[in-house]
């Protein structure tokens, strides 16, 4: 039954994006003219502001004079109907606007004939070039086959894709397909991340994550921000973590603040007795609020290593299945040498290292990981980004 739904919504997918969005644009640009003032920002996949429009989206408005209107399309959290109703409404209003600003990828804006007048800009939703997507996927588990790719592609009709760093840039043009237009990914830097610049920001991050989660008190605060196993749609937290083990070797140092990706729906609860160490983060709470107030991070495959390396914080790598995740899916580059912090297995050394941080951690591998990832990311991003593409 399953199959017979996938096949039936490919095949409207593939009616939708050859036929019925193009056709759609092609009358609304008949009928409308660009509006250079109007720029929409666009996320497909759910129907809230990413983290990656928050700092861009005042700023055009306050610097441009443009308006910047978000669409939440919702794939991921509405109805079939729903999305796609929504898509045909969207490709009215982007016949008229003069900037389209993505986080992900989106094959509405790739279907269409865009007009030239209408840069589209590709923010993404993460920084560096850690696990693979897109193109890069294509012959892996994770990914779909490069024919399917090609016949409705995630990123055409590209101005600009943004990226933390020169070294990270030829992963982008591959996972995107862009290598016949190398010049549309560019080192601007990445809009989101100029908050981590900014110690307003980091002293009401802070005073927000005690208020918050009051179990914290005088201790250090662990983050942990794992990703998401599996398909998007099926997305399920890591559950490899010994909670209690872990409270019972540092519990007295420090508390546990956990944030799983926002496609996980099913939460794993906190283990009874365990709740004056640990606490779950929910999908409202923003990551890089955590990151800034946290004093060390675990993560396993996640990009939030990248932005974590800008504030300079010891970070450990849980990868209880790296092996199975690396056949999966893969990665840009080695992960072990590519991470900065130690890799482990168990919750017994992710509590030895945690235990022993004073002695252990070595800043000189994050500040040579964040020279080599982050370096376009200096708190100026989004000027830069406006600057390149409104002049």
């Amino acid at each position: 039954m399953n199959q017979l739904v996938d096949k039936a919504k490919w095949l409207v997918k593939d009616i939708m994006l050859g036929r019925v969005l193009p056709k759609r644009y092609e009358r609304a640009t008949a009928r409308t003219q660009v509006d250079p003032k109007l720029a929409l920002f666009v996320n497909g996949k759910l129907e809230t502001v990413p983290d990656a429009f928050e700092i861009i989206m005042p700023y055009l408005e306050q610097r441009y004079g443009i308006q910047a209107k978000f669409v939440g399309l919702g794939q991921q959290v509405v109805g079939y109907r729903t999305y796609l109703t929504r898509c045909q409404d969207f490709i009215d209003e982007l016949a008229c606007a003069a900037y389209v600003f993505l986080e992900d990828a989106n094959d509405i804006v790739s279907c269409v004939p865009l007009r030239p007048e209408t840069k589209a800009v590709q923010l993404w939703h993460a920084c560096g070039a850690f696990k693979k997507w897109g193109m890069s996927t294509s012959e892996l588990k994770f990914g779909n086959t490069a024919a399917n790719i090609e016949r409705h592609p995630f990123y055409a009709n590209l101005s600009l894709v943004t990226v933390s760093s020169p070294e990270v840039a030829w992963a982008y043009r591959e996972a995107m397909n862009l290598e016949d237009t190398p010049d549309v990914v560019q080192a601007t830097g990445v809009s989101r991340t100029d908050v981590y610049f900014d110690e307003g920001f980091a002293q009401a991050s802070r005073e927000w994550l005690h208020a918050k989660f009051p179990h914290i008190g005088q201790r250090k605060v662990v983050l942990y921000a794992p990703t998401f196993r599996g398909p998007t749609r099926q997305a399920k937290a890591p559950d490899a973590l010994d909670i209690a083990e872990l409270r019972a070797a540092i519990g007295q140092e420090y508390a546990l603040v956990i944030k799983h990706h926002p496609f996980v729906k099913d939460l794993p609860v906190i283990p009874a007795g365990c709740e004056d160490f640990a606490a779950l983060a929910g999908a409202a709470d923003p990551t890089d609020a955590l990151m800034v107030a946290a004093d060390a991070l675990v993560t396993d495959y996640s990009s939030v290593v990248f932005e974590c390396s800008l504030l300079a914080r010891p970070m450990a790598f849980f990868a209880y299945d790296l092996d199975e995740y690396n056949d999966w899916r893969g990665f840009y580059y080695d992960y072990d040498e590519m991470t900065p912090g130690p890799v482990v297995r168990t919750t017994a050394d992710l509590a030895d290292y945690l235990g022993n941080l004073d002695a252990r951690f070595d800043a000189a591998e994050v500040a040579a990981f964040r020279a080599k990832f982050m370096s376009a990311c200096d708190g100026h991003a989004t000027e830069r980004i406006c600057q390149q593409v409104v002049g």
